[in-house]
């Protein structure tokens, strides 16, 4: 092989390293941030939204998780841009679109087969289509599952029990007008805050789905947990609209089916949650409260439940109420 034809060989076999990469091989980095540990199911939707989106495209795009539980300060990010989605309860999210605080109703939802349906229905697509005039893109529902009441003082069986109790809530004014009118004093803050606010005694309980108890160990601060299943608590992934507007047809398709494996899986795992977290619970040494008068609760929120019918969508409560599978 003379000089000429071996030189000629060696620019070739540099030639892919030496030129820029093709549009086509470009990565595009997405940040995606979400509430609770990894290791919950939270952190699984997250997570597995990163691990489908990136198979899907081939690598194309590259997606960091990260978390923050402070979930209004994800809204806004996502909002204004400087993150691009976030997995958040949709607590606060009621504070930038209100439609949202519907699902919020206690006791609307009979069970998660009800709760789901309703989300993935027209009735859950049209809430998902209120987010665009607010400057956000509802993408998905996922969830956190049914809430449930801890605290450190006493068992709870009747609203009764409640009386007096300082309850954290989200910063959602359907929770914090439920616990009043039970005789409860709700106290709404960031979760961030909780941990230090039950160690402290600022508050005396909080209400959260068993995953939620479980994966935050909520145990090392609360004695007692009643099995109110008072408020199913949906999630939902948000994104921001810019980020999605450039997205083309093939790729939005590809988005919108790694966000369905994320719901699957973060569904997945609540319901495997709930089904050993409440012995999980017990192993810790919480005093698991199953007996529950909840119909004393329900007629104990007719006040709210009249002023909801006032101040929320009616027409749509029913739609929710009287939905059922196919």
């Amino acid at each position: 092989m003379n000089a000429t034809r071996r030189v000629a060989i060696a620019a070739a076999l540099l030639l892919p390293f030496a030129l820029p990469p093709s549009k086509a091989q470009a990565q595009t980095q997405l940040t995606v941030q979400h509430a609770l540990p990894l290791d919950s199911h939270t952190g699984v939707g997250a997570s597995t939204f990163k691990t489908a989106l990136e198979r899907l495209t081939a690598g194309r795009y590259r997606v960091a998780t990260q978390r923050n539980d402070n979930e209004r300060e994800m809204v806004e990010s996502v909002q204004i841009g400087t993150i691009d989605c976030t997995f958040t309860s949709t607590g606060p999210v009621g504070n930038f679109v209100p439609e949202v605080r519907i699902f919020d109703v206690p006791f609307l939802f009979r069970d998660a087969t009800h709760a789901r349906g309703v989300l993935d229905s027209e009735i859950g697509q049209q809430v998902l289509g209120r987010f665009n005039a607010r400057g956000l893109v509802g993408v998905v529902w996922i969830e956190n599952g049914f809430r449930n009441l801890t605290n450190s003082r006493r068992e709870i069986h009747t609203p009764a029990d409640l009386r007096g109790l300082k309850i954290r809530t989200m910063e959602n004014q359907v929770h914090m007008r439920a616990f009043t009118t039970l005789g409860a004093l709700p106290t709404p803050m960031a979760f961030s805050e909780l941990i230090p606010a039950l160690q402290q005694g600022t508050v005396d309980g909080q209400e959260n789905p068993i995953s939620v108890i479980v994966a935050n160990n909520i145990n090392q601060v609360q004695r007692y947990i009643t099995l109110t299943r008072h408020v199913y608590s949906p999630q939902v992934m948000i994104c921001n609209p810019a980020m999605v507007a450039r997205l083309n047809q093939a790729d939005r398709a590809l988005f919108q089916q790694a966000a369905r494996e994320a719901q699957a899986a973060n569904r997945a795992r609540v319901t495997a949650d709930e089904d050993a977290g409440v012995a999980e619970l017990r192993r810790r040494g919480m005093t698991v409260v199953t007996e529950v008068d909840t119909a004393a609760f329900q007629t104990a929120l007719a006040p709210a439940f009249a002023e909801w019918e006032r101040t929320l969508d009616s027409a749509t409560l029913r739609r929710i109420r009287d939905w059922r599978a196919n």
